[in-house]
């Protein structure tokens, strides 16, 4: 009797891209993969570690100028030309699903979710309209969306995040692949979508046998539901084996500092571990800051900022939605105040309203006890927000984009003294200062959301408004940006307030928490005691939901 082929293997991978001098960028080397039926495999590591480009070789979706140019490939013991990606009764979309990491850029927007799951039906498995409808509606019942024959109808933008992502897992599931390559499948969903999904696919690898190459930068996830993991630096695979082993007792140094730098829920620590060092001039330019910060205010006390009975509501076709129902806190200065709780309860509603950005339908904001709306309110609140790709200009450099709010508030005499003001910016959020003349495509995630950093600083803010700003991250430069945050709260006296729906990095970061959910806040307390002994049965929940970085023990 012979044994049943491995879901995936891969054996010495190499991936290549030209360059224009005549040589070639490695972007995978020698990486070895193995994943049996009924078993999650995760590839873990920094954003250009390769491990996204694994997945795509998998499936076939190399980018050009990308091609493999070693190792072997099998799919269900079939083996794979590594030059297309294809394998002789291995079709991709049939023996080979997948789930990215944007459900709204996976789904077409101008088709409903019936016809998008019917196309691949009816494309693969040769089924009929009613039958290929009936599938369909028996695929989003296994994936647990609530009212499926409704969704079936609906146009992705009338489902939640969450839901977008089980129409896309049922989807590429529709013709029982054999494989599953999920793309970072909970980044950005909050606790509760994302502890969904992940029963899903847990419980996906244990009833049908199906395996699943997890790409991911988030350990809670991998320790939550993966049976092995390997981690890539640079293109090559540093450590693998068992998530126990490797999540528990790391072997190699770059291993044992990306574990390092994950946030602790279970108690507070003064810093984050950062793989890497930081630029030599940052701590300079921050002690400059610092006195700047020194003459201009003083040590600011007392209360910053105080939100009374807002109400904001947001008035369409069908009438109106309260998005943010009579919510009341207050914010004192120089500590970082935070929100937390799942997509749709009102957090970044609240955000704009304090910054400007929305009208409320009811309540006040107050700045230093005068209405948010009074003249000279606007400059010393500023905001970071979640995507840094899109917070940024593409058409400007960073010089300029840094420059703009300094010569707008008049905040220096001349236009040279702003421009050094913005290299000093720069240099304080790790940067070096020639990065003034690039522009922003040039730069990854991690580094555009420093710069977005330095562009709020620029107005030389007393509050500054954090909505979800490493969220998109990946582990280690999420470290960077909060380690900087905290550095710039002790180096200015900086206000901080901080919206997340990353519950570890509100515990490492806060001094006190607010929790929402539909719109109000239903509990509020200093950090240690929401963690330490919530009273509200809603804060309870979303605790328990937070995956562990603590690896699960499964028994066979």
């Amino acid at each position: 009797m012979s044994a049943t082929p491995l879901a995936l293997e891969i054996v010495d991978l190499r991936v290549e891209y030209p360059m224009a001098d005549g040589t070639a960028f490695v972007a995978v080397d020698g990486v070895s993969v193995s994943i049996a039926p009924g078993e999650i495999h995760a590839l873990v590591g920094e954003s250009g570690a390769g491990k996204t480009t694994v997945g795509n070789a998998v499936m076939g979706l190399l980018e050009a100028p990308g091609r493999v140019t070693g190792g072997a490939m099998r799919i269900a013991g079939v083996v794979v030309d590594p030059a297309t990606g294809r394998a002789p009764g291995i079709e991709p979309g049939r023996d080979i699903g997948a789930i990215f990491q944007d459900p709204m850029t996976s789904l077409n927007p101008l088709f409903t979710v019936e016809s998008q799951i019917t196309e691949t039906l009816r494309h693969h498995l040769g089924m009929d309209r009613r039958q290929s409808s009936a599938k369909a509606l028996d695929l989003l019942r296994a994936v647990g969306i609530p009212e499926p024959e409704r969704r079936l109808r609906a146009y992705p933008h009338q489902l939640s995040g969450g839901q977008r992502q089980r129409v896309v897992i049922a989807a590429a599931l529709s013709c029982n692949p054999r494989l599953l390559v999920a793309d970072e499948p909970t980044t950005a969903l909050d606790v509760s979508i994302q502890s969904q999904i992940l029963k899903l696919l847990r419980g996906l690898a244990d009833d049908r046998g199906l395996g699943i190459l997890l790409v991911t930068h988030n350990m809670g996830v991998v320790a939550e539901i993966a049976d092995r993991v390997t981690i890539m630096h640079r293109g090559v695979a540093v450590e693998s084996g068992p998530v126990v082993e490797v999540l528990d007792a790391p072997r190699h140094d770059y291993a044992r500092s990306l574990i390092g730098a994950v946030p602790r829920i279970d108690v507070t620590l003064p810093r984050f571990a950062v793989p890497g060092e930081e630029a030599e001039a940052a701590e300079g330019a921050r002690a400059e800051l610092r006195r700047r910060a020194g003459e201009q205010t003083g040590a600011a006390e007392g209360e910053l900022l105080r939100v009374e009975d807002l109400v904001v509501d947001y008035r369409g076709r069908g009438g109106s939605f309260r998005a943010v129902d009579g919510v009341g806190f207050s914010v004192r200065a120089g500590e970082v105040f935070g929100l937390v709780g799942e997509s749709g309860c009102g957090k970044t509603t609240i955000a704009n309203a304090i910054a400007g950005l929305v009208k409320p339908t009811a309540g006040r904001v107050l700045h230093r006890g005068r209405p948010i709306a009074a003249a000279g309110t606007r400059r010393p609140l500023q905001m970071i927000f979640q995507d840094p790709y899109s917070s940024l200009n593409a058409r400007m450099r960073v010089g300029a984009t840094l420059v703009e709010p300094i010569l707008f508030y008049r905040l220096a005499a001349s236009a040279r003294e702003a421009a050094e003001d913005a290299a000093l910016l720069l240099e304080a959020v790790g940067l070096e200062r020639t990065a003034v003349e690039r522009y922003p495509h040039a730069f990854s995630g991690g580094q555009r959301q420093r710069i977005s950093i330095a562009r709020a600083l620029s107005a030389r803010p007393s509050l500054l408004i954090c909505d979800e700003p490493t969220s998109s991250l990946d582990v280690s430069i999420q470290a960077q940006i909060l380690n900087l945050l905290k550095d710039l709260r002790d180096a200015t006296g900086l206000t901080l307030l901080l919206i997340s729906h990353d519950l570890a990095v509100i515990r490492q970061m806060c001094d006190r928490v607010a929790v929402m959910k539909a719109g109000r806040i239903v509990e509020e307390a200093p950090t240690e005691t929401l963690f330490g002994a919530p009273t509200h049965a809603y804060t309870r929940e979303l605790l328990s939901l937070v995956p562990s970085p603590r690896p699960k023990r499964r028994t066979a």
